[in-house]
């Protein structure tokens, strides 16, 4: 048998596969939308579809460049800081400064996660400083 027996045929149903592994969930962005929306809206699931695309082309458009400047600085990982310089770099310069903000806040709350939280003798609970981190919190 010749290896081009073996070849793998493309349908319509691997490329829908394909795309669909590129893509935020669904339920994910219909979460974050139905947050900012008021209680009794309704959002058409085409307006769910064309918003996944959106914000996945988005993070992918990002996530490139931010990957092109670790190659070029031989690095394998791709960090926070990295993604807040594309920011800069792509024009969204009105959101790099806030999303640093929110980075560094992040990094402070999750450093203080890390610490094996301190028990308050008197009533066995955690002691105030180990604090959960807020996704809601606003860096500005």
């Amino acid at each position: 048998m010749d290896d081009s027996t073996n070849n793998k045929i493309t349908t319509g149903d691997d490329e829908t596969a394909n795309q669909q592994e590129r893509l935020l969930p669904i339920a994910n962005v219909s979460r974050i939308m139905k947050q900012i929306l008021p209680q009794n809206a309704k959002i058409s699931k085409e307006a769910k579809e064309t918003m996944q695309e959106c914000a996945s082309e988005f993070i992918s458009f990002v996530t490139g460049e931010a990957s092109e400047k670790c190659k070029k600085e031989r690095r394998k990982t791709v960090n926070g800081d990295d993604v807040c310089w594309a920011m800069g770099t792509l024009g969204f310069d009105d959101y790099a400064p806030p999303l640093k903000r929110y980075l560094d806040r992040y990094r402070e709350v999750e450093g203080d996660r890390s610490a094996t939280p301190q028990r308050n003798e008197e009533e066995g609970r955690p002691s105030s400083s180990s604090t959960q981190f807020d996704p809601n919190l606003k860096p500005f």
